[in-house]
């Protein structure tokens, strides 16, 4: 016979389970995923975010030779591809979905801490 723990511990893992497969099926979060996956297969953008880490890398090589002016002229250079990195038009989409997920995400942790309160504050007043 199964101990009380136990049925307990396979109801909390079946609704987990149910609550993921909902998740996966959620507008918001399929929006995300589709545009993570496009910014994932983005050639220009890998070649972008490469090109800022090069340019930090030569940015500090030229500190490192007190090459202020060079550095200077690096880092702009890096900023300017940040910032078009920034604006990108995936970036921006991207950025937003991550927004709507998270809130999405913190909004269901918040209902569930809420819940599991309740019925701990039940099971202790029952006790009592």
């Amino acid at each position: 016979m199964m101990e009380k723990r136990e049925v307990y511990d396979a109801q909390i893992n079946e609704s987990l389970s149910i609550l993921l497969e909902s998740l996966e099926d959620h507008d918001t979060i399929k929006a995300y995923k589709r545009i993570e996956k496009k910014i994932d297969k983005h050639d220009g953008l890998k070649e972008m975010v490469e090109q800022i880490k090069q340019l930090q890398k030569e940015a500090v090589k030229f500190a490192h030779y007190d090459k202020p002016n060079a550095e200077k002229e690096v880092l702009r250079q890096a900023d300017e591809l940040q910032e078009a990195f920034d604006h990108h038009p995936l970036v921006l989409e991207y950025r937003e979905c991550l927004v709507e997920a998270n809130d999405l995400l913190h909004h269901l942790t918040s209902l569930l801490q809420s819940q599991v309160n309740e019925s701990l504050e039940k099971l202790l007043n029952e006790k009592e």
